[in-house]
C-alpha cells in the first residue's frame, strides 16, 4: 500500500500506510542515533586501539579532529544534505545518509589498529567519523519533513513525536549492546577486540533499514511541488536569503538553542554531574539515568500528541522555563540524595583556595587535551576534578597556590618548564596529599550506595527527562511548519543541528569550566540556564505559533 495514498484523510486513524512512513523514518534513525552513540560510549578503548602511537601534538591533533567530527560538521551535513533533499527528494537523501553513517560504522569495526597500519589508522578513523558527523546532518531534517509531509493535518505533531524518541532509543540500544557484549565476553576480551562487536552488529541494522525505506514512496507534498515547477534549483543559496535568512536565525536562538541545553542538560549534563561531581558509581547512575528514561519516553509523544491540541510554542517554551527556574534546586537535590556526606563535609570543613587571582585560568578545554600548569588551575582542576566546591580567596602576586581544608593546608606546585617526569612525580604526591586530607575531613571519595536514596533521587532524574520531552517532543513538527516546502529541509535541519551540535554538544565542557573556575559545583548550571531564558523571550516575542498552518506552500 501506498504510503501517499492516505495523506488527505484528516482526522483519521493511523492508517498502515502512515505506520509505515513512521515506522520506517523512526527506525533508520534509531540506528543512525545508535551508530553516533557507540564512538561516544566507546571513545577510551578506541582512543588506546587508534591514538597509542603517534607523539603528543599529532594525537591532539587527531583527537581534536574526533570531537569536531561528532558535532562541529552537523551543520554541513545539514546544509548539504538539506539542499539536496529539497532537489532530489527526502526519500532519496535519507536512504543516502543512512547508508553512508551505516558503513561508516561498520568499517570502525573492521579497522586495523595502529599498531598494525600506523598512522594510517587514526586518518582513516577520523575520515569515517567525519562521515558519520556530516550523514546525521542530513538524517534528522529528512525524517522529520518526510513525516510531517505524509501526516494528516492536525496529527502533525503526534506523528513526528515518534521520531523524537529516537535519539533516547538510540543511546539506549548503543548501552544494550556494549553491556551485553561486555557481559557475554569479560572486560579483558572486550577491551581486545570485543569492543568491534557493536560495530559490526550496524550492517544487519543498516540492511533491515535500507530495505524499509525502499518500500517507501516519496512525500506527497515534493511530489505536488515538482509536478507544479515550484522546487527551488538552488535550496541553500534560496534559504539564506533575507527574510528566511533571519527567521532562521530567530528559530536557532528563540527555539533549537533552548531544545538543545535541555535536552542535553536532562540526558548528559545530569549523567555527568552525578559521576564526576556527586562520584556515583557509573553503572549505578548509567542505570538510574536509564530508568528515568524509561519512565520520561512516553511523554515524547504525549507532548507531540498535546501540541496539536494547544499548540507546539507554548509546550517548548514553557519546557525551557521550567527548566532555567528549577535546574538550581533539582541539581542540589540530587546532591542532597545521591551523595549527602558531600553537603556534610562542605558545612564542616569548606575547601579554601589561596591564589594569586592573576594566575586562575578558565579552564576550557573541549577535548581533554590542554595542559594547564599554573598552580592556581592545579590546584582547582584538582578539586573540581574530584567534586569538591570550594572558593577561591585573593594571595599576594606571585605566590604559589595552596588549598585549606578542614584547618589543614595543601600546597600546589607551578607545572611550568617541569619536565614530564617531575611534572608525574609532583602531580603524583599532591594528589595523593589532597585525597588524603579531602578524606580526613569528612569527603567522599565515592558515593555510599547506602546512602543513596534511589526513589528521590530517580525523581529528579524523571523531572529532568520531562523537561527533555516538552521541549523536543514537538520541535520537529514546529520546524516543518515554520518553513515553505521548496526549502524546507534545508532551513529546518540548519538551526537544528547548529542548536543540537554546538550549543548542546559544548554544554559539559563549558560548564565544567564554570564549575573549575568559580568553585562552585552548581555554577555550571548558568550556561544551560542562560541559553534557555534566551530561547524563551527571542522565541515569546519573534516567533510565531505554527500548529493549524497549511504546509502545502
Amino acid at each position: 500500500m501506498s504510503a501517499t495514498t492516505h495523506h488527505h484523510s484528516p482526522q483519521g486513524e493511523l492508517s498502515r500506510g502512515h505506520k509505515k512512513v513512521i515506522f520506517a523514518s523512526s527506525l533508520g534513525t534509531v540506528f543512525e542515533w545508535y551508530d553516533f552513540y557507540l564512538y561516544g560510549s566507546l571513545a577510551a578503548i578506541i582512543a588506546r586501539q587508534f591514538f597509542s602511537g603517534v607523539n603528543e601534538t599529532t594525537g591532539f591533533i587527531f583527537a581534536l579532529l574526533a570531537f569536531a567530527a561528532g558535532f562541529a560538521v552537523r551543520p554541513f551535513g545539514a546544509a548539504f544534505f538539506g539542499s539536496l533533499g529539497d532537489r532530489i527528494g527526502r526519500k532519496y537523501t535519507f536512504l543516502v545518509t543512512i547508508v553512508i553513517m551505516g558503513l561508516s560504522t561498520f568499517l570502525v569495526g573492521v579497522l586495523p589498529t595502529y599498531a598494525s597500519i600506523g598512522i594510517a589508522a587514526p586518518i582513516i578513523l577520523i575520515a569515517l567519523r567525519l562521515a558519520q558527523g556530516l550523514a546525521l546532518g542530513g538524517e534528522y531534517g529528512g525524517a522529520a519533513t518526510y513525516v510531517a509531509e505524509h501526516a494528516p493535518d492536525g496529527k502533525r505533531g503526534l506523528y513526528t513525536s515518534f521520531i523524537q524518541t529516537t535519539a533516547t532509543l538510540g543511546l539506549f540500544l548503543s548501552l544494550l549492546v556494549i553491556l551485553g557484549c561486555r557481559l557475554t565476553l569479560g572486560t579483558e576480551a572486550f577491551e581486545a577486540w570485543g569492543w568491534r562487536i557493536p560495530f559490526l552488529v550496524s550492517i544487519v541494522l543498516l540492511g533491515i533499514s535500507v530495505w524499509i525505506r525502499l518500500q517507501l514512496s516519496e512525500s506527497p507534498l515534493f511530489q505536488q511541488m515538482k509536478s507544479e515547477g515550484k522546487g527551488s534549483k538552488q535550496p541553500f543559496r534560496d534559504s539564506m536569503k533575507g527574510g528566511n535568512l533571519k527567521l532562521m536565525l530567530l528559530v536557532l536562538l528563540g527555539a533549537t538553542a533552548g531544545q538543545a541545553v535541555v535536552w542535553y542538560g536532562g540526558q548528559f549534563y545530569s549523567l555527568f554531574f552525578l559521576t564526576q561531581a556527586l562520584k556515583v558509581d557509573g553503572t549505578t547512575a548509567n542505570l538510574l539515568i536509564a530508568a528515568a528514561l524509561v519512565l520520561g519516553t512516553p511523554f515524547f509523544i504525549v507532548f507531540g500528541w498535546l501540541s496539536d491540541k494547544i499548540g507546539r510554542k507554548k509546550i517548548i517554551m514553557a519546557g525551557c522555563l521550567l527548566a532555567a527556574v528549577t535546574y538550581f534546586p533539582i541539581f542540589k537535590g540530587l546532591t542532597h540524595f545521591a551523595n549527602p556526606a558531600i553537603e556534610e563535609a562542605r558545612t564542616s570543613s569548606p575547601a579554601v583556595v589561596h591564589a594569586d587571582p592573576g594566575t586562575c585560568s578558565f579552564q576550557f578545554d573541549p577535548i581533554g587535551k590542554k595542559v594547564f600548569t599554573n598552580s592556581c588551575d592545579i590546584a582547582a582542576a584538582a578539586l573540581a576534578k574530584a567534586g569538591i566546591p570550594y572558593e577561591i580567596v585573593p594571595a599576594p602576586a606571585g605566590s604559589v597556590a595552596r588549598i585549606s581544608i578542614g584547618g589543614t593546608d595543601v600546597e600546589a606546585y607551578d607545572g611550568a618548564g617541569l619536565s614530564k617526569e617531575d611534572t608525574k612525580s609532583r602531580a603524583d604526591a599532591f594528589t595523593k596529599l589532597l585525597k588524603g586530607t579531602l578524606g580526613a575531613a569528612g569527603y567522599p571519595e565515592k558515593a555510599d550506595p547506602a546512602r543513596i536514596n534511589f526513589p528521590a533521587t530517580l525523581f529528579l532524574l524523571w523531572v529532568l527527562v520531562i523537561y527533555v520531552t516538552m521541549v523536543y517532543g514537538p520541535i520537529a513538527a514546529y520546524l516543518v511548519e515554520l518553513f515553505p516546502t521548496r526549502i524546507r529541509y534545508t532551513s529546518m535541519s540548519l538551526p537544528y543541528h547548529i542548536g543540537n551540535g554546538w550549543f548542546g554538544g559544548f554544554l559539559p565542557t563549558i560548564s565544567f569550566a564554570l564549575v573549575a573556575a568559580t568553585g562552585n559545583m552548581y555554577f555550571g548550571l548558568w550556561y544551560p540556564i542562560a541559553i534557555a531564558v534566551m530561547t524563551v523571550v527571542i522565541g515569546g516575542l519573534f516567533l510565531r505559533e505554527t500548529k493549524d498552518v497549511d504546509i502545502s506552500k
